[in-house]
């Protein structure tokens, strides 16, 4: 008898998990899924999205509830039973080696064999074979490293689908993907969709939601607050639904007043550690009272313009001025004694010391100054007022100020580090992807920040971000990054979208370097 594609492929009822700190990650949950559907998965972070998947995928075993596969309870202990059973899970870093191919990453585990020996005509043949059969195309003899981050998700994909899973779990999926790789890759889960595969969306962006699920989910707190046809809701409401009030990411601003430039980068060029060229003479400025947004497929060259301009690495080629003074050779005490405030990438490594407390991780960079501390003590009251006023003030949910870091959600971990950063009151931010992988709650009330610094201190901000939606709306000019040079230079919003900047950010446009230069030294 033919399955309908309407039927429940997958039932988790009245899922309890509970960590060992008492913290109850999912209380009573029931989520189901039919055959056929792209179900989206959303809430602010700490919501129990990600444990709900892990309890799905075998990372993690429930305290109450059961699941039930195809009608039938299933124990799931871990992720290779999770796959025997045909639920595979695409994370939001890829677990790809890069200086594999693409058809020994796609084998990896479970290797076809030839006698003794690694059958290396067969994976390529497997890969080719999978890729065409779900529309998939991509080369089998590539190198990881040299492919786009959107063909690297397609890897990912059809490795699940290549150990034959039904029920693809996507962790965050467009999340560094240009407008055009997102479409691409829409039109890929529909195809999936139609040959009958079920598909969980979990994301943060509630349009593409919008767009692409059918059905969808919402968490908070633990609980299960709705669950939905998209058709029937709309975005505010899914909004609502996550964070029980009304939310507003249109930003609104004044427009810039800028003036004299406080960060100036010139002619600045590095290689990596395997010599390749990642910046190639980037010269731009950015002012006071501006918002500089920075544009650029991920491994064009941001990453390395931010190590540079926070300190992390050494300046190799070229110069860079931060309010007059030259930052070669300077520490990173040095940048912040200029008044550089940072927001890095990735908050984890960079952005706090997680065993340590809320109040240790916000004074971190001032700990050392008249009024934190005297003749060498720290001044515990003044350092616990200051805390739990930056907790108040940037909504922060923990169990006081001297709760590690390390029990807190990504979320409110982020709203440490800009609780830091941005009541330094800083000449000069810097921020790299500061709404990643946070909820909605939160890129409201950071976004908010970071022009309140540009009209309220009137700072210059350098803004590096994935989320082009989010550069349109909170900078006033933007620069585009296409293989480690600028490949465009907006200072002028009006009429740039999404899709422009995708045209310069894949190369398919450039701005001659006279356009370019006129801009910046206007």
């Amino acid at each position: 008898m033919e399955k309908k594609l309407d039927e429940l492929v997958l039932s988790m009822e009245h899922i309890t998990k509970v960590y060992g700190n008492g913290f109850v990650a999912n209380n009573d949950v029931t989520f189901q899924l039919r055959r056929g559907e792209i179900h989206g998965l959303v809430g602010e972070n700490g919501a129990g999205k990600t444990t709900l998947m892990k309890v799905l995928f075998g990372h993690e075993k429930p305290e109450e509830g059961r699941i039930l596969l195809n009608g039938e309870k299933v124990e799931i202990e871990n992720p290779l039973q999770a796959l025997d059973l045909g639920i595979g899970m695409v994370h939001q870093h890829y677990k790809l080696v890069d200086t594999l191919t693409v058809a020994e990453n796609m084998v990896l585990g479970a290797e076809p064999k030839k006698g003794v020996f690694f059958h290396k005509r067969k994976a390529i043949q497997m890969t080719r074979e999978i890729s065409e059969r779900y529309n998939l195309p991509i080369d089998p003899t590539a190198v990881i490293k040299d492919l786009s981050v959107g063909y690297k998700q397609r890897v990912e994909i059809l490795k699940n689908l290549l150990r034959g899973a039904k029920i693809l779990l996507l962790d965050e999926p467009t999340a560094v993907l240009t407008p055009q790789e997102t479409e691409q890759l829409f039109s890929q889960l529909k195809f999936l969709k139609g040959e009958g595969f079920t598909i969980v969306f979990i994301s943060h962006k509630l349009g593409e939601v919008k767009e692409i699920c059918d059905r969808i989910t919402v968490l908070r707190s633990g609980r299960v607050t709705g669950t939905a046809d998209v058709k029937d809701i709309s975005v505010d409401d899914i909004a609502r639904m996550m964070v029980g009030r009304d939310v507003f990411l249109n930003i609104e601003k004044r427009p810039p007043a800028p003036h004299g430039p406080v960060l100036k980068v010139r002619d600045v060029s590095c290689v990596d550690k395997y010599g390749v060229l990642k910046l190639d003479k980037v010269s731009f400025d950015v002012r006071a009272g501006e918002i500089l947004g920075v544009a650029g497929v991920e491994g064009n060259g941001q990453s390395e313009l931010a190590e540079l301009l926070t300190g992390l690495v050494p300046l190799q080629d070229g110069q860079i001025f931060v309010d007059g003074a030259p930052l070669r050779g300077k520490s990173i005490r040095g940048l912040r004694d200029l008044g550089v405030s940072m927001v890095h990438e990735d908050r984890m490594i960079y952005g706090v010391s997680s065993p340590q407390s809320i109040a240790e991780n916000m004074i971190s960079d001032r700990y050392y100054k008249c009024g934190y501390s005297s003749h060498g003590r720290l001044l515990l009251k003044k350092i616990k007022e200051s805390a739990n006023a930056l907790i108040r003030e940037f909504t922060i949910k923990c169990d006081g100020e001297f709760a590690p870091v390390s029990t807190l959600s990504g979320g409110n971990i982020q709203k440490v580090v800009a609780a830091r950063e941005f009541s330094a009151s800083p000449k000069l931010m810097i921020v790299s992807h500061p709404t990643r992988g946070i909820d909605i709650g939160a890129t409201e009330l950071i976004r908010k920040k970071i022009v309140a610094l540009r009209d309220e201190n009137d700072s210059a901000v350098l803004l590096f971000s994935a989320d082009l939606t989010e550069l349109l709306t909170v900078s006033d000019s933007i620069i585009v990054l296409y293989d480690g040079r600028i490949a465009a230079y907006f200072q002028n919003l009006e009429g740039v979208d999404e899709q422009v900047l995708g045209e310069y950010m894949l190369g398919i446009k450039m701005q001659s370097a006279q356009e370019i230069g006129g801009v910046i030294f206007d």
